[in-house]
């Protein structure tokens, strides 16, 4: 099994800035594409952004120049900055990541249990 776990969320002025950070662990054999994906209240989650082992990034349009993707291949962590934060980007975030176990050897899509990030205008 694999298991990913957020951190960074919180509550952030209009403006500010806020980092997530997601590890993950287990029986880890490889990970794969990892990405973080955004739910607010009376929506559908939504793709934020993924990035590639190679690093390879994609971006929701509309968030664009605002929130970059990162990741350290070597500690498993995948990382979303996020500036100029609106209160439309409100929402809880998780975490998502394709890995391969040890012990199954599949590839299987793993979520986070979620972070709430909160901007007041």
């Amino acid at each position: 099994q694999v298991q990913l776990v957020e951190s960074g969320g919180g509550l952030v002025q209009a403006g500010g800035s806020l980092r997530l950070s997601c590890t993950a662990s287990g029986s880890i054999f490889s990970l794969h594409t990892m990405g973080w994906y955004r739910q607010a209240p009376g929506k559908q989650r939504e793709l934020v952004a993924t990035i590639t082992r190679a690093s390879t990034t994609t971006y929701a349009d509309s968030l664009k120049g605002r929130f970059t993707i990162s990741r350290d291949n070597a500690k498993n962590t995948v990382y979303l900055q996020m500036n100029s934060l609106k209160p439309e980007d409100t929402a809880v975030y998780y975490c998502n990541a394709e890995a391969v176990t040890v012990r199954s050897g599949l590839l299987y899509n793993y979520w986070g249990q979620g972070t709430q990030v909160t901007v007041s205008s």
